[in-house]
């Protein structure tokens, strides 16, 4: 078919001649449901609507194809305004298809819709890598867990990803080609973590509305809004922002002429030797009738996400209609969750409860967060953002979070920094804009480690997550991966780790090269290995505890790195049995070590005669989970127990008292000291972790996390960089939160996203890496029993060096035996 001429005007009279030619040509019936669209068309055009074109290509198939690739071209001189697609759950159209036709009307493409189907997947995978000239993407997919749209998207300006349920990230690069992007929304997804997504969205220099919850107004009046002069207009709702666009219905009594009119034209063009049948022609008339044009809500698709679309591509104008007078007030649940917020304007107040929210939103602070962080931003969660609101999102934010490291305020140049120190510089922070530093670190020894470590986190959107890839590939047991349940940083070694598995195993590995130094499996298949403690003067010695109260003092040098079976025999110094043990921990100089279990009491033993000294007995009311000897003092220790009592003992006055007792508000999974003894570092049941000054006991500081309400999430907290961090994770949640020692304000949160569908994770034990800083190791695992616990290495000062990196593999669920 010829091109026609783009300085003609084609009528859509015209238009739906040429399709029904096409057809005709082509030996084909006219699809009944392209029909009614421009039977729509017609409609719109004549009640002075905008005159835009559907298809749905759940209702094509193959043989559609060609006629509606012909007029494509015609389009663009047509009548017709704009063509939205909607690609829905049964669409059989074939992916070449489908995507050929959504760059064909790319002219003149308003919105695109995609949903779950058969081919919806590959359709999506396809537009993300190359891109569309579309100004709304609507996409609702149950199987995208990491956003990655790399193409095109220059004249897009509203996204919709609601009930994308499986949606948890995005790749860094996600948003950096779509500079016109103004709405967002994300209702119903999982994305969860303020710092990555943040990251992201950063990228999006136009975006001024964002969503990931419904506010939904629960006055008994309709809930009004506010116009552009500041008044209350009850024409406008705010939380309709992203709701329906309310797309006229129209009475078909007064287009009964229009009707018949088409109903002709069919008749005339098309003869029946094409059609085939008088009863073929009645069904598409029947089609294109009473059912098909009640339809005109656009509901062919699910449309509560819809409207979207149109209301920012025809309703640009609201923006002025954002702006309010008057304050917030907000509703907490016990779990800390916005469950309501209430906006007052005058003696009137509004209050709304939230629907269909992400996990993002139950972050305390979520939306002083984004406020503060998206300076842009005029509407979340179909909220205005006022004034009022960034002054107070400023003052939380410098309240609960920390910016950069170090209380750094700016970001800064590595570069910069290294040849500040290379040249003998000035040793302050370098000033922007006049303005003066905050850093107090001008002068100290650290002030270049600490700036330069606040440059890296600062550039790194996300951290890069390795898991360390321990196998006994090499070994003659068949080739059988490990399951890490506990480990321990080497104190004097930076290369070296150790680990003990669910199997009995214990093993050293070089973690910078994933090399096995050494392995044992003497404790038994049926055992698992909690305790484990390294010696400082003799570092090649460790003791390892199992749960079944075997304790042992392995020597790495004897050690053999590759085992003969299960049952290998090294040389090893084997102590007294503790029942039920679940910590071990050696002194300062390498002399004694406790243990403790699943009991009220505390054994003491003596390594160079390899005994047990004494047993400590009712030390407290409830089991005994970890116990700590202090890094300097060899006599000083801790104990934390389910009686949510932490004690300080001192085994020179005999321990029958201690020399203090602290309490928490529920049982205490665990206690450490900090590197320099200063602090003792307390974590209780569902994230209440506090630092206590260690001579006293007297408070700190309580770091602000948020509970889950569950009575088995058992945290676990350790130091970061000296006492400069900590690091906190729990075993029902798949985040480690960082926070500063000294402010206890968050700087990163850290997610674990495991690999396909059922991937919950949670946190099963961590450390701080003690040579390098911002960095560690989480050890982690999947909800799945027949998944496999690994060990992560994280590093917050560089980003993932390939696609997926920050993906960990498969994991399963440990022991519930408590323990570090």
């Amino acid at each position: 078919m010829a091109a026609p001429d783009v300085a003609t005007f084609i009528n859509l009279s015209d238009l739906q001649r040429r399709y029904t030619d096409s057809c005709r040509r082509l030996g084909s019936l006219p699809n009944a449901t392209i029909l009614s669209s421009f039977f729509k068309a017609e409609i719109r055009k004549s009640c002075s609507d905008p005159c835009s074109l559907d298809i749905f290509l759940d209702d094509l198939t193959d043989m559609d194809f060609q006629p509606l690739l012909d007029i494509s071209v015609a389009i663009d001189s047509s009548e017709i305004e704009a063509v939205d697609i909607h690609n829905g759950s049964s669409c059989v159209l074939s992916v070449e298809y489908s995507l050929a036709l959504i760059h064909a009307f790319s002219q003149k493409l308003r919105t695109v819709h995609l949903e779950d189907s058969r081919n919806g997947n590959d359709l999506f995978r396809e537009i993300s890598c190359r891109g569309t000239t579309c100004q709304g993407l609507n996409l609702r997919s149950s199987h995208i867990r990491k956003l990655n749209m790399v193409g095109e998207f220059t004249k897009l300006h509203t996204l919709n990803l609601d009930s994308s349920t499986l949606l948890t990230s995005f790749q860094e690069g996600c948003f950096t080609q779509m500079p016109n992007l103004t709405s967002l929304s994300m209702c119903e997804t999982r994305v969860s973590n303020l710092w990555t997504t943040v990251a992201a969205l950063s990228k999006l220099s136009s975006l001024t509305e964002l969503r990931f919850q419904k506010w939904v107004c629960c006055n008994e009046t309709v809930c009004p809004s506010v116009s552009s002069d500041g008044s209350w207009d009850d024409q406008f709702s705010i939380s309709n922002t992203f709701a329906d666009s309310g797309r006229q219905l129209i009475d078909f009594r007064e287009t009964s002429n229009l009707v018949s009119s088409t109903e002709d034209t069919l008749r005339n063009i098309l003869p029946f030797s094409n059609v085939g049948t008088v009863q073929d022609l009645q069904s598409m008339m029947e089609d294109m009738s009473d059912g098909s044009e009640a339809d005109f809500s656009f509901q062919h698709q699910e449309a509560d996400y819809a409207g979207l679309f149109l209301n920012s591509l025809h309703g640009q104008h609201r923006e002025a209609n954002m702006q309010t007078v008057g304050s917030t007030g907000m509703l907490w649940n016990e779990n800390e969750e916005p469950s309501a917020i209430t906006r007052y304007d005058g003696d009137m107040a509004l209050t709304y409860v939230s629907c269909c929210a992400s996990p993002i939103c139950y972050e305390k602070h979520y939306r002083d967060y984004m406020i503060a962080s998206l300076p842009n931003l005029k509407v979340l969660d179909d909220l205005p953002v006022r004034k009022a609101d960034r002054e107070s999102a400023s003052i939380t934010f410098s309240k609960s979070f920390e910016y950069l490291p170090y209380k750094r305020k700016y970001k800064e140049s590595v570069v910069s920094l290294l040849h500040k120190r290379e040249i003998k510089g000035s040793r302050s922070c370098p000033q922007i804009n006049h303005q003066k530093s905050s850093s107090p670190y001008g002068s100290s020894q650290f002030f270049y480690t600490r700036s330069l470590c606040a440059a890296k986190v600062g550039s790194t959107a996300r951290p890069s997550l390795h898991p360390l890839s321990i196998s006994s590939c090499d070994l003659s047991n068949g080739g059988r991966s490990f399951r890490p349940r506990q480990f321990e940083y080497h104190p004097t070694i930076s290369s070296l780790m150790v680990f003990g598995t669910l199997d009995g195993e214990v093993v050293v590995v070089n973690h910078e090269t994933e090399k096995i130094v050494g392995c044992v499996t003497y404790f038994g298949a049926m055992n698992s290995v909690l305790g484990l403690s390294w010696l400082k003067k003799y570092p090649s010695k460790l003791i390892a505890g199992s749960d079944n109260g075997s304790l042992k003092l392995y020597d790495i040098e004897h050690m053999p790195s590759i085992t003969n079976g299960l049952h290998s025999s090294p040389r090893a110094v084997t102590f007294d049995d503790f029942e039920q043990l679940t910590s071990v921990h050696v002194n300062s100089t390498d002399e004694l070590f406790l243990a403790s279990g699943y009991s009220k009491n505390v054994a003491l033993y003596d390594i160079n005669y390899g005994k047990r000294i004494q047993v400590f007995n009712d030390m407290h009311r409830e089991h005994i989970n970890v116990v700590k000897f202090s890094n300097h003092n060899p006599s000083m220790f801790a104990t934390s127990s389910f009686d949510q009592d932490v004690k300080l003992w001192d085994l020179r006055q005999k321990p029958i008292w201690p020399c203090y007792t602290t309490s928490s508000t529920k049982g205490n999974v665990m206690v450490c000291f900090s590197p320099d003894d200063h602090y003792l570092l307390v974590s209780a049941v569902d994230n209440e972790v506090r630092q206590l000054l260690a001579v006293d006991g007297r408070l700190h500081m309580s770091f602000e996390i948020p509970h889950t309400g569950s009575a088995q999430n058992y945290t676990r907290s350790y130091y970061m960089n000296g006492r400069d961090y900590i690091i906190s994770g729990s075993c029902d949640e798949q985040v480690v939160r960082v926070c500063c020692a000294q402010t206890g304000r968050r700087l990163r949160d850290i997610s674990l996203e495991g690999k396909g569908l059922g991937s919950s994770m949670y946190v099963q034990s961590l450390r701080g890496d003690p040579f390098r800083d911002f960095n560690m190791s989480i050890l982690a695992a999947y909800m799945r029993p027949s998944s496999r616990s690994e060990i992560v290495k994280v590093n917050l000062l560089a980003s993932p060096q390939k696609p997926g990196e920050e993906c960990c593999s498969p994991y399963s669920r440990p022991s519930n035996r408590m323990g570090g």
